[in-house]
């Protein structure tokens, strides 16, 4: 099987680490797409946060609902600065004794600056576990019948602008079942199942799995046409959550305070993020190459948004995750470059 790396294909990729396709990107997609196909993404970074008071703080630290965070359980939360903005995202799972952060590559050392930065007199003793733990996904509707016993995510429906105090339920917005797995854990999750296993066990673990095996291209397209945001992909220094919808997996609305929590609370309340994420559709006539990232999108001679992700995806071809002024109406004709793009109509919340 041929194997080509991210850093085959761009020596300085934030991605650089893992396969990017293993020599068939299309077919990989459609594995994903249809049945289940097993994404190494070995590169995430990795923090245990152990210690007696590590569920109650960082429920004071975060965006999300953790107070009461309980065993072979999992969810989504995210740090904010002082203003709001979007600094850190992370998926945690807790095992009873730890709770395992997995965060983008590369984005490990500031989440753990900021909460060694926090502890005061905290019980906890966070540390940097990537060498420790490797992120495995297992991706596609066949993916939950590898483990049965894991129920399938909940996530709370988001509260409209004018909601009254205490119609959230003092519960995580994402709820992601976990059970042990290979000296590791196994997560369920909405594009399928995580793994997080031994780095030392991970061969045995992809061969025991024997699933077909997918690159890291093929799972960004399944992301992008989920619209699920990345850190630093579909969001810059000024993304609040609102505005790449981190809301509804990460971002419970009314646990009290936490910092950045003022942001929150006045955008929600007043239901108009100057900005949005949206799907977009290229025309792929002036060029058949995704954009990269940050890109400009542009409406008639003004910038309008930037590009995300942008995907060759094996059914609708090339698409993007763009994030968008609130205020561009969904027929409008956009460009990236020389490419016309089209919004793709926003999801149904229902």
């Amino acid at each position: 099987m041929t194997t080509i790396m991210v850093e085959d294909l761009d020596p300085t990729a934030a991605d650089a680490g893992v396969p990017a396709h293993y020599g068939d990107p299309m077919r990989e997609q459609r594995t994903l797409a249809t049945a289940v196909g097993l994404v190494d993404r070995s590169n995430r970074d990795v923090l245990a946060v152990p210690g007696e008071e590590r569920a109650s703080w960082l429920h004071t630290l975060t965006t999300q609902h953790l107070s009461d965070l309980s065993a072979n359980t999992g969810s989504e939360l995210l740090v904010l600065s002082p203003n709001g903005h979007v600094e850190q995202h992370a998926f945690v799972t807790e095992d009873g004794t730890t709770a395992w952060l997995d965060t983008e590559p590369g984005a490990g050392a500031g989440l753990l600056k900021y909460l060694e930065m926090m502890r005061f007199f905290t019980r906890v003793e966070p540390r940097d576990a990537t060498a420790e733990l490797a992120v495995l996904s297992l991706v596609g509707p066949a993916a939950a019948d590898l483990f049965p016993d894991l129920a399938a995510p909940r996530l709370s429906a988001v509260p409209g602008a004018k909601f009254a105090a205490g119609e959230v339920p003092p519960h995580a917005t994402s709820i992601y079942d976990v059970r042990a797995y290979e000296g590791g854990l196994a997560r369920r999750v909405p594009l399928g199942v995580d793994l997080l296993v031994p780095r030392s066990a991970k061969a045995a673990v992809i061969e025991k799995l024997g699933v077909p095996l997918a690159g890291l291209w093929a799972y960004e397209a399944i992301r992008v046409e989920h619209r699920v945001p990345r850190l630093g992909w579909e969001t810059d220094h000024r993304t609040i959550p609102a505005e790449a919808e981190f809301t509804a997996p990460a971002v419970h609305l009314d646990k009290g305070c936490y910092r950045g929590q003022e942001t929150v609370a006045r955008v929600h309340h007043l239901g108009r993020p100057p900005r949005r994420l949206a799907l977009l559709h290229l025309d792929g006539i002036a060029s058949d190459q995704p954009p990269v990232q940050g890109t400009p999108v542009t409406l008639g001679d003004r910038q309008v948004g930037f590009v995300g992700t942008a995907v060759r995806h094996h059914e609708l071809g090339l698409i993007t995750l763009a994030v968008l002024k609130r205020n561009v109406a969904d027929d409008a004709e956009l460009r990236i470059g020389d490419s016309v793009a089209a919004i793709d109509p926003p999801l149904d919340p229902a």
